[in-house]
């Protein structure tokens, strides 16, 4: 039998925090191991508890969720824990810093729960997944907002990595990409695999960080 999925909620308002520990306690292969009120809460308890996946708001007391977030999966940490981040409409502004500083993903607060436990599983097993609904739109305006320059591939992409690339900037899971392209699974993940090395990514985030900073992706999320 396979084990549950062990996950870690930060959230400074109450109510947030146990409606989604108690959204994914129900779910037989997710279980709750952990809750904090703020960010440096979060870090001392992800540090004991070693969780599989952390879901993170952006906004706490005493340390944000976006450096939370660093200190736990940034560029620089040799164990990174896979995070989520949490968020509203309002708080758009926060999420590529948060994507930036780790983040495998993130999800509105109003998310159904049925793609909360996705989001989560899919986290685990190192395919993140960012709400579709918002993907295109605040990646393609934060990322032109930084006006950072694109870093080439370190080797051209074959045709097949690029679609496979306009397929993940579109917010396609592995399975669905498989299908588009009359592909095996383990071929997508070879794929996807070759685009982090190329790209100097590290994991599928990257992958859409850098289709949109190219240009590759317009803001509707079309290539």
């Amino acid at each position: 039998m396979t084990a549950p999925v062990r996950v870690l909620i930060a959230d400074d308002q109450d109510m947030v925090r146990v409606g989604l520990a108690t959204i994914l306690d129900a779910e037989p292969s997710i279980d709750v191991v952990g809750q904090a009120r703020d960010g440096l809460e979060a870090v001392q308890q992800v540090r004991s508890l070693r969780p599989d996946v952390c879901l993170f708001d952006v906004r706490m007391p005493n340390l944000d969720g976006i450096e939370a977030t660093r200190q736990v999966a940034g560029p620089h940490v040799e164990d990174p824990v896979p995070v989520i981040v949490i968020t509203t409409f309002d708080q758009d502004e926060y999420v590529y810093d948060a994507l930036r500083a780790g983040a495998r993903g993130f999800l509105l607060k109003d998310a159904d729960p049925d793609l909360l436990a996705r989001a989560v599983r899919s986290a685990a097993t190192g395919e993140a997944l960012i709400a579709p609904a918002v993907t295109a739109r605040l990646l393609a305006t934060f990322a032109s907002s930084r006006g950072e320059a694109v870093t080439e591939p370190v080797e051209p992409l074959t045709a097949r990595e690029e679609a496979v690339l306009d397929l993940v900037a579109a917010g396609r899971t592995n399975t669905e990409i498989a299908e588009e392209l009359y592909l095996s699974l383990s071929t997508v993940k070879t794929h996807i695999s070759a685009l982090m090395t190329k790209l100097s990514a590290r994991n599928r985030v990257e992958i859409v960080i850098w289709a949109y900073e190219s240009g590759r992706v317009d803001a509707r999320g079309h290539p």
